[in-house]
This record gives C-alpha cells, structure tokens and sequence, in this order.
C-alpha cells in the first residue's frame, strides 16, 4: 500500500509526499534525518532498535524506511530480513562502514540503496524521493500488457516479474529486475554508468559506481550461464547482447 500525497514546495511544483520509518539506535541521527524529511514535507516515524522497527513495519504502512546497519540486540540487515518476509516496502540502509560485504548483503536481501556515514540530509532526501518514485512506477508496470523475452536458455516475463535460465525460475532482488529489464529493454545498446544509475535507481546527480558495478556483479552471479550476455565496456558502462 503506497502512502504518497501529492504536496508542493515553495516554487509551486508538485513534490510527493512519503512516510518514512527511521531506524537508528542513535537519536542524533533519528533527529536530523526527521529534520529534514518534515521540513519537506514528509511524515516520520522513529524506531531506536531492530525489533521495535520490525514490530511498527508490520503494524503500519511506509513509503519506505530508513534502516541503520550497526544496532545493538537486532542488526539492521536481519530486520531488514525479517520485515522483508511480511512487507514489500522500500529500504535505504545506513551505515558508518563502506566495505563491499556490507553492499553486497544488504543487496542479496533486497534493499533497495546504501549511504555510508556521514552523510549529507539532502543528498538523502533527494535518494529517498527517487526510490519511492521507481517503486511507484514499477507498481504501475505490473499492469501492463504481457511482455517476453528469450534469448538462448534466458526467457524473461516482464509483466510477471519472471526469469529463467535453462528452464529453471531465478529468483533475484527488486533492484536486479529493474537492472535486468532495463538492460534488455535496451539490448544492444552501449549504455554508459550515468545512464543506467539515472535510469534503474533515478539519480540524476549523485549516482555511485560502486552500486551499479556490485549490482552487475550480484546479477551475473545469478544469471549463471546466461550472464555472458551482459558485456562490460571498459570506460563506458555495460551492454545486453542479444
């Protein structure tokens, strides 16, 4: 359930609206990142630990939450887990570390970005308004008209969300169907780093490499066989060849 109201700012333009849960065992953190979201306009909600966050995402509906990794009793990737299994909510975790396990886990578990401490409010504001806004529209996208790919031992179903590889159902994380449908989508085409950051995540400005590249690298892993499809060019971003 998408929570968004449309609101707008002082220029007059239309901005949506989110309810956001912050998830941080530190209240300085809690504050400022509250700070900012209700200064834009949006509605927050705050949680100091991993089970008070998993309880409140089960008990109420958000736009997307805000999930800090290091906390004590119950760590943010295991309630990022936990709520996973009961709600289809979008999540930007937090973090004072930077190391590519830490990325790569938070990805393999389906969250949907990463910001690594300290960071700047508006600079996540700006994170936060284009995940929901991807995730609004790939809602939209589940109801368009069937749409399937193959190629080789690859068959994509794109309304439905499926893809196998030599017959056998993969199962990736929200971001690496974006990613995945997105390349095929523009198969055969030279599509540079900025391109696919703007395009898959919605930044415009401030796309990260590091979660692009991880992205591939997690994507390939579970295409298997099939991954050979997806063609690096050095200096310039990434292909489907098809």
């Amino acid at each position: 359930m998408r929570l968004m109201n449309d609101i707008k700012d002082s220029a007059g333009k239309e901005t949506p609206a989110m309810k956001i849960l912050v998830v941080d065992d530190e209240a300085r953190i809690r504050e400022l990142i509250k700070k900012y979201a209700l200064f834009e306009g949006h509605t927050v909600d705050e949680a100091s630990d991993g089970m008070q966050a998993v309880t409140m995402a089960k008990n109420n509906d958000y736009d997307i939450i805000v999930m800090d990794v290091m906390m004590p009793g119950m760590d943010g990737f295991s309630a990022a887990h936990e709520i996973r299994r009961h709600k289809d909510v979008p999540m930007l975790m937090l973090s004072a570390r930077g190391e590519e396990y830490d990325r790569i886990h938070g990805f393999e578990i389906g969250v949907d970005d990463y910001v690594v401490k300290p960071f700047s409010p508006r600079e996540l504001m700006l994170r936060l308004g284009a995940i929901v806004a991807r995730s609004k529209r790939g809602d939209k996208d589940k109801a368009e008209i069937r749409e399937v790919f193959e190629k080789d031992e690859l068959a994509i179903d794109f309304s439905a969300r499926i893809v196998r590889v030599g017959g056998e159902t993969v199962q990736l994380s929200p971001k690496e169907y974006d990613l995945l449908f997105y390349l095929v989508r523009n198969r055969n085409i030279a599509l540079s780093r900025d391109r696919l950051i703007r395009e898959v995540w919605g930044y415009d400005f401030f796309g990260d490499d590091r979660t692009l590249d991880t992205h591939i690298k997690l994507l390939r892993r579970s295409l298997g066989s099939a991954s050979r499809l997806i063609v690096t060019l050095r200096g310039v971003g990434y292909r489907f060849e098809a």
